[in-house]
């Protein structure tokens, strides 16, 4: 695990430049490898290349370092991740007579590479962001994993071409600031985060999950392909009985191949249902006591540290528990968010944040129940997407724009306790009669009607998911599979491991999450959507594979999901801050929201009138990063 950088120039530079170049690079994520670093610098008469990477020690301690180039010195690579088929791999390469020097994941993608070229990235199980020098065909490629799970970002800008794990590294080596992208914006200020290939900036971008990019440096210019994963299982008429069954095989195997590590590893345990089987499967295949870890809050509505209790009991683990408050997001909040580079507000980064840097004192590296919910099925939007296509076939819509009117007023709530009342409330503003209404569920921050009113018009895009809905072919998405579709290209690769990686790799940690396993998720693409969701119970197989492990009913009691309460946040401790970004001087400079009705949306919250968590927990967190991090370029 680690970070990559890397610079093709397109004009003469010595490699005093290169090398000073990616050495900054490096230093500006040393947080995600603090064991070790290395580079590769070459140049020719037309171009000149540099790549680097910072090294936190997981596997082959000892002769791991990168980069690694081959016994020929034709190919280098630099890699951050981890391979977890990289044992069998290894084998059935040994077993052709290829020999290996290290005994780490890296060497194997290079081997792979040397032999079978560019179709043997669909091979590996794993999450990876890496780039290889392959001076046979003069080509850099650089790959990013089949979720997501690993970050890569890119630009082509002024005769450079520009990689990293983290978009850092990019705008300091930039000459010019690059301007804020007006589809990054909406998506942001729409759905908490900015999913690929978009950021924040114009003319950054992110690599999409599944994706490699093919550089030619005799031609300077570069292809974006898909890695091949179109073999998929057989779809076969599975029993009920017989699919729960492989299930079960499917998630211990998954487990099994994600612990294997040199040094010591835990499991994240809040209790829900995916966190607990991970940590129940993990335990089983232990000889001595695991270590897990959970987090609670102060304030009560918010804590439900007594379900890790339970599962910790159960499974007989080394249990520690940690409870935050305001305090502790005083201290960290100001790093926790910009270490995003962009705009982010999902709001449980911040106890994500503080779980890992607590599992840090013990392990380096924790499995998680990341994924569980994209990929069997367990998310309450899912019931809500299946309940608007029932709800707008029995009422009219005229009875519904009634309904929303009386249930503006009776449902609002007046602090963040998200409780009946808000869930109530946020479906309603959600169900609509034109059939897409699944891309308004997803937009946790604002709804396409409340941004048009906050943006200037010149700010705002009307459809920011048309690309989406053309790249997936779901104009309007009905059914549990094309919801999950859906996450997977958006919250899980923009939302869900942008957070994780983020607020963990910060605090050198590594997490590793079973349930993104690419065989998990074929197999349950072949599924019938009873299995993964029977009436209104979620994970529906998942949790009948396992129950028989638990209290009875345990893995049907509800969550409330890891958030941290930023609603009552936002009125006390961070008011000040937050009243500092609605100065209408300020706003009218900034030219991007409409003065008047942010301005009412913030003091309605801040006020109690009513409670707008989620609306100004985005325009907070935008903001802070215009100010701290935008301004300062």
């Amino acid at each position: 695990m680690c970070g990559i950088n890397g610079i093709i120039s397109n004009s003469p530079s010595s490699k005093k430049e290169l090398n000073d170049r990616i050495n900054t690079m490096n230093n500006l994520i040393i947080h995600r490898g603090p064991d070790d670093d290395g580079i590769f610098v070459e140049t020719g008469p037309n171009y000149g290349i540099a790549m680097g990477m910072r090294r936190l020690a997981i596997i082959d301690l000892h002769s791991g370092m990168q980069p690694i180039t081959s016994e020929d010195g034709e190919i280098t690579i630099v890699f951050n991740g981890e391979i977890y088929n990289f044992l069998q791999l290894k084998n059935s390469l040994l077993e052709k007579g290829i020999n290996f020097n290290t005994s780490s994941d890296t060497e194997v993608i290079l081997k792979l590479y040397e032999n079978e070229g560019e179709s043997s990235f669909a091979k590996l199980d794993g999450m990876f962001g890496f780039s290889i020098y392959d001076k046979r065909i003069n080509k850099v490629l650089i790959a990013r994993d089949f979720f997501g799970e690993k970050p890569l970002y890119y630009c082509a800008i002024a005769n450079n071409f520009i990689w990293a794990s983290e978009l850092k590294s990019i705008i300091n080596d930039l000459k010019k600031k690059p301007q804020i992208s007006k589809t990054g914006l909406n998506h942001f200020l729409r759905l908490t985060y900015i999913p690929a290939p978009h950021t924040i900036y114009e003319d950054i971008h992110k690599l999409e999950a599944n994706h490699y990019i093919s550089y030619d440096l005799e031609n300077k210019s570069f292809q974006i392909k898909e890695i091949d994963n179109s073999i998929q299982p057989n779809v076969e008429n599975y029993s009920f009985e017989s699919a729960k069954n492989i299930t079960n095989i499917l998630v211990r195997k998954s487990v099994e191949s994600r612990s294997i590590s040199d040094v010591p590893l835990g499991t994240w345990l809040s209790g829900g249902v995916d966190s607990s089987i991970i940590s129940l499967c993990l335990s089983q295949m232990k000889d001595t006591k695991i270590d897990t870890f959970s987090i609670g809050f102060e304030k009560k509505s918010f804590d439900e540290s007594d379900k890790s209790q339970l599962i910790a009991k159960q499974i007989d683990s080394n249990h520690h528990e940690f409870i935050i408050g305001e305090d502790d997001l005083k201290n960290n909040i100001h790093e926790i968010l910009l270490n995003f580079d962009e705009p982010f507000s999902d709001t449980a980064a911040l106890p994500t944040y503080l779980v890992s840097r607590k599992t840090r004192d013990y392990v380096k590296v924790t499995l998680t129940g990341d994924g569980g919910d994209e990929v069997f099925g367990g998310y309450n939007k899912y019931y809500v997407g299946k309940l608007n296509s029932k709800y707008t076939n029995l009422v009219p819509k005229f009875i519904h724009d009634s309904f929303l009117k009386i249930g503006s007023t009776l449902l609002s709530t007046k602090d963040d306790k998200r409780g009946k009342r808000f869930k109530a409330k946020k479906m309603l503003d959600t169900i609509n009669y034109d059939g897409d209404f699944y891309w308004d569920i997803i937009s946790l921050a604002n709804t396409k009607n409340q941004l048009a009113e906050l943006l200037l018009k010149d700010k705002f895009l009307s459809d920011p998911f048309k690309e989406y809905k053309d790249k997936t072919g779901i104009h309007k998405p009905s059914t549990v599979n094309e919801f999950r579709a859906i996450d997977k290209i958006l919250s899980l690769e923009g939302g869900m491991l942008p957070k994780v990686d983020r607020t963990s790799m910060l605090n050198s940690l590594e997490c590793r999450s079973p349930f993104l396993n690419k065989e998990i998720w074929n197999f349950t693409n072949t599924l019938p959507e009873s299995f993964l969701m029977k009436g209104w119970d979620k994970k529906y197989i998942l949790k009948k594979a396992f129950e028989h492990e638990f209290p009875e009913k345990f893995l049907d009691k509800s969550k409330q999901g890891f958030n941290s309460p930023v609603g009552d946040w936002l009125r006390s401790g961070l008011r000040k801050e937050l009243e500092s970004y609605i100065e209408p001087k300020f706003l009218k400079t900034q030219d991007i929201f409409n003065v008047d009705t942010t301005s009412t949306l913030i003091l309605n919250h801040l006020s109690s009138k009513k409670d707008n968590t989620y609306s100004v927990w985005a325009f907070y967190c935008f903001q802070k990063w215009y100010v701290n991090t935008y301004l300062q370029i």
